[in-house]
């Protein structure tokens, strides 16, 4: 659709960029920013035949007529047709009825259903009336708008009214409940899959280069050393069969997907590298791994190394519950070397294998959904996504939903950067086309149209509010209740502490912990700070931290506090030990925490004498309240706590005082408040357990 500046549109009219950019607010609802910016060109039409028309002539025409004379012509032979058609059918039914219907045909109600907007056009082709009638009569109602702007629900109620029409509103056919049911395909219609494989493994094992091995063995000569695009996956062939490797930061992010409801991978490849054994970082991935239940394979790397000791890491697995193969266990382990490219050939066969045992099918006939890899804001392209198609085909120009965000795809693009039309089950692709940048971890669903998508979109970031408002995490003090009420088989714990003895000897004392109605389950542990990475999968596993003689780092004191993450911290194993017990059993002693009630600022001191210094003081937010404790806070930093000795309002003694009042203070036991001190009220509740 083409479009005109503002500056050249108020040329043609005559009259000031200033003058139009107000006329177009004012009287068209159009916002524009300055002279430079763009509107449709049907809004510039409209504008043209109202106001220039009307300034030609001198007895100034009504702008209603004006209206009636631009959009009579447009739908005169549209409504002949449909006229036409109608008295056929008419004929038709008055045959059937004997005559006896034409009365009756006039006096039946037209009805009019639509969502939340609907446009000027649909409405006046739904009541079969002539654009220019429905245009008028939204004018007399102080309402401008052009052919294709939408209206809401309310004003079409209205215009209904004025034409004699009734206006219901109906719910949208294709809900958020109508694609979370779409997730549970039958069987009939579908078809195997690639799988889809998550490289992980400690930092310098070799993982990049491993995937970079894989990715020059396999992909065409003619590609091979060309520009690729980096869409955070590949696929590559393998005798016939693909398969799609996701190239993911690590463990992190697999499990800040898994938290975000995205179970994206079908295996894992662990790399370990043969002369180094397991590390910290490798045991996290495999806690990583177990908790999300995807097979492993363990690609034991750098092989070509003289220190080589394949079996020692093989022992190192065991210790994990990992029992090689070949050890009488069924954890697959190949040799690799990312170097010399052994054993990439027999690990890709190793991936072939694990995924027709796993019976990877989807149904490429289905309306298409998956997942967001990555998503950024390109400058010249705009929101850019990396997709991975998980069930049904997507194409381009399919509207989708993607989380809280919509579109429809004007551009799509394979792992080389190559323009595609299409692509089906476990493909991965970069889009363009979206509203904002998605989250890595969004689900995508197609639906059937921009507007759709638009509506479910709004409503999704609604219910996303409210269900982070109502987030409902396991807690020690609620655990009885939520075990009584069988929303919890399986308390799931992290262990962080100071020495890995301490590990050990946790993590076996709590699993005998376990009874008939829930088992206790240590997902991880290890030696340490409670980290960032340990909140994040604790929120994916909805499972409670537990430190001993270690506290959590700042970014997991704030991500625990946004996610509602439990993170208990002791000095001896013993307490620990208790409250779990207490908990399971609903006998845990009430624990206590800090609400914060207000903030004063003090503006002004006053020393008395016999008495001590009074500050007059704002309240900045919320209230301070004669019996709370309080504060004193100079630059940031609790220079005192203690009570308040007296609250007032000008003389007179009060119980609490609100935001945006100034009051006068006194403390108990400190004299020695400034001007800009902050005082700080609070007061410590019980936290009670929840019981039935």
């Amino acid at each position: 659709m083409s479009k005109i500046r503002v500056y050249e549109l108020a040329k043609e009219l005559g009259m000031s960029s200033k003058d139009l950019i107000t006329l177009l607010k004012d009287e068209f609802s159009i916002d524009v920013k300055n002279h430079m910016s763009v509107i449709e060109d049907e809004d510039a039409q409209l504008i043209k035949e109202l106001y220039m028309t009307s300034a030609k002539d001198s007895d100034n025409v009504d702008i209603a007529d004006v209206v009636e004379e631009k959009y009579g012509e447009l739908q005169e032979a549209e409504l002949a047709v449909k006229k036409k058609s109608k008295k056929g059918k008419n004929r038709d039914d008055e045959n059937s009825n004997g005559g006896e219907g034409g009365s009756e045909n006039s006096e039946v109600e037209v009805v009019v259903e639509m969502t939340d907007t609907i446009t000027v056009k649909e409405f006046a082709d739904k009541i079969e009336k002539p654009y220019s009638e429905v245009i008028k009569e939204l004018m007399f109602m102080g309402v401008m708008a052009a052919l294709n702007q939408e209206i809401d629900f309310q004003t079409a109620e209205k215009l209904g009214e004025k034409l004699s029409v009734l206006v219901v509103q109906k719910e949208d056919d294709f809900s958020i409940e109508t694609l979370s049911n779409e997730d549970e395909d039958d069987d009939t219609n579908t078809e195997k899959r690639p799988p889809v494989v998550t490289v992980m493994g400690h930092v310098d094992h070799g993982k990049t280069s491993l995937l970079d091995a894989i990715r020059k063995a396999k992909v065409a000569s003619s590609e091979a050393g060309g520009i690729t695009q980096h869409i955070g996956a590949y696929t590559v062939d393998v005798a016939g069969e693909k398969i799609t490797f996701l190239d993911t930061p690590g463990h992190e992010a697999f499990t800040a997907m898994r938290s975000r409801g995205a179970q994206i991978t079908d295996i894992v490849i662990l790399v370990v590298a043969a002369d180094d054994g397991l590390m910290p970082q490798t045991r996290e991935a495999i806690s990583h791994c177990k908790a999300a239940k995807v097979p492993i394979i363990v690609a034991i790397n750098k092989m070509d190394k003289e220190s080589a000791n394949p079996d020692r890491v093989k022992q190192q697995l065991a210790d994990e519950n990992l029992l090689a193969e070949d050890w009488g266990g069924d954890v697959i382990t190949v040799p690799v070397s990312a170097h010399t490219k052994e054993g990439i050939d027999t690990l890709l066969e190793m991936v072939v294998l694990t995924a027709e045992m796993e019976e990877l099918k989807a149904n490429s006939k289905r309306n298409a959904r998956g997942t967001v890899i990555e998503a950024k804001l390109d400058k010249g392209r705009g929101p850019v996504a990396s997709l991975l198609v998980q069930n049904g085909t997507l194409s381009v120009g399919d509207s989708i939903l993607v989380g809280t965000t919509y579109g429809r795809i004007r551009a799509m693009f394979d792992d080389k950067g190559k323009r595609i039309k299409s692509a089906g089950p476990s493909i991965p692709v970069e889009i363009l086309g979206l509203s904002e940048v998605p989250s890595a971890g969004d689900r995508f669903n197609e639906v059937k149209d921009e507007k759709t998508a638009r509506e479910m979109a709004d409503k999704r970031k609604e219910k996303v509010r409210g269900e982070y408002l109502s987030t409902n995490k396991v807690s020690l003090e609620d655990l009885y209740s939520q075990i009584k009420e069988g929303k919890i088989k399986e308390l799931n714990l992290i262990i962080k502490a100071d020495v890995q003895g301490s590990v050990e000897a946790v993590k076996q004392s709590f699993e005998k912990l376990s009874a008939d109605e829930v088992k206790v389950r240590v997902i991880h542990g290890g030696v340490g700070a409670i980290t960032e990475t340990d909140v994040t999968l604790a929120n994916a596993s909805n499972a409670i931290i537990i430190g001993f003689n270690v506290r959590p780092d700042n970014n997991a004191i704030a991500i625990a506090d946004r996610e509602n993450v439990e993170i208990k911290t002791y000095r001896v194993i013993y307490s620990a030990i208790e409250d779990i017990k207490a908990a399971m059993i609903g006998m845990l002693e009430p624990d206590y925490k800090e609400v914060v009630l207000g903030r004063a600022e003090v503006r002004q001191t006053y020393k008395i004498s016999n008495v001590g210094t009074v500050a007059g003081c704002y309240v900045l937010n919320g209230k301070i309240l004669r019996n709370a404790s309080v504060r004193v806070l100079r630059d940031s930093i609790v220079i005192f706590e203690t009570g308040l000795s007296s609250l007032k309002r000008f003389k007179d003694d009060v119980k609490e005082v609100a935001t945006g009042y100034e009051c006068g203070i006194m403390l108990e036991k400190f004299n020695d408040l400034k001007d800009g001190d902050i005082i700080e009220a609070y007061t410590m509740e019980e936290v009670k357990k929840k019981t039935l």
